[in-house]
């Protein structure tokens, strides 16, 4: 059996992530992400907004502790105060399911297109120990459906991806990204395949989540219309640098960074019925 590594904890108190000083570099380019330090209380919400190219989903992927091929990464990422730098491999698959959630852009890559979405949840349950038996596992899986917004969680439970739609099946992606608890969600262009109203649904649903079970959500997006939706803080990167961060009030309506300015005059990618202010 081999030895857990050290993690070291900066007690119940700590924020849900810590970044600090992160930087990741490709062989050869300047780096994707420089020097980015960010901060996500439990139950907040941190979106994280740029064009594409500007490192955001590197970004997530060290979050993930799952690095692009080549890279290099200095800095650290801490989350619900572990440092992920010192972890092994195995250390890091407990801890991806169990104290971070992910949902990625397109809901296919997470969810098993052989297998029912029921069967899906039971397995991940049993794999993080969040459920005492198989049959506790089951059971509880319509209730994780509901949870994600599912109305008929028994029959979405049966059913195999591609019999859901796309709502369903980005709904079901979130399902299996919370159904353990975990501390912190990281949602990657969650609603960019999406129909507006969709999208407005899917982000309110982050918002019930956080509300109900406390966990932080950070966001990765360049709709300035979905982080208006989620509120909370935003962070503006650039080039792989923080070029502004603030209340999504004061940097969206007041930005600060000409670059900023910039993105707001750019096209919603969504409407965006019923913003919060």
């Amino acid at each position: 059996m081999t030895a857990r590594p050290a993690a070291t904890r900066s007690g119940p108190a700590a924020p849900a992530l810590e970044i600090t000083g992160l930087t990741v570099r490709h062989p050869g380019t300047p780096p994707a992400v420089d020097g980015v330090s960010l901060r996500l209380a439990a139950g907040a919400a941190l979106t994280l907004v740029g064009e594409s190219g500007s490192g955001k989903t590197t970004l997530a992927r060290a979050v993930l502790a799952l690095p692009a091929p080549g890279t290099t990464t200095t800095g650290s990422v801490r989350v619900d105060g572990t440092d992920l730098s010192g972890l092994g491999a195995r250390e890091l698959s407990r801890i991806r399911g169990r104290r971070i959630g992910y949902v990625p852009q397109d809901p296919t890559t997470s969810l098993d297109p052989l297998r029912r979405i029921g069967s899906q949840i039971t397995e991940v349950l049993l794999r993080h120990r969040a459920a005492p038996g198989r049959r506790a596992a089951r059971a509880a899986v319509p209730a994780v459906l509901a949870r994600a917004g599912l109305t008929d969680p028994h029959r979405i439970a049966r059913s195999r991806p591609h019999e859901l739609s796309g709502g369903q099946r980005q709904r079901a992606a979130i399902a299996l990204a919370v159904c353990c608890g975990p501390r912190l969600l990281v949602a990657d262009e969650p609603t960019t395949a999406l129909d507006p109203l969709l999208r407005v649904r899917i982000l309110d649903l982050f918002t019930a989540l956080r509300t109900e079970t406390g966990l932080a959500l950070l966001l990765i997006t360049h709709d300035l219309a979905a982080a208006r939706r989620i509120g909370g803080t935003v962070a503006v990167l650039r080039a792989g640098r923080i070029a502004e961060t603030g209340p999504a009030a004061d940097v969206l309506h007041r930005p600060s960074h000409p670059y900023t300015a910039d993105l707001a005059r750019l096209p919603a990618v969504a409407a965006d019925p019923g913003a919060r202010p």
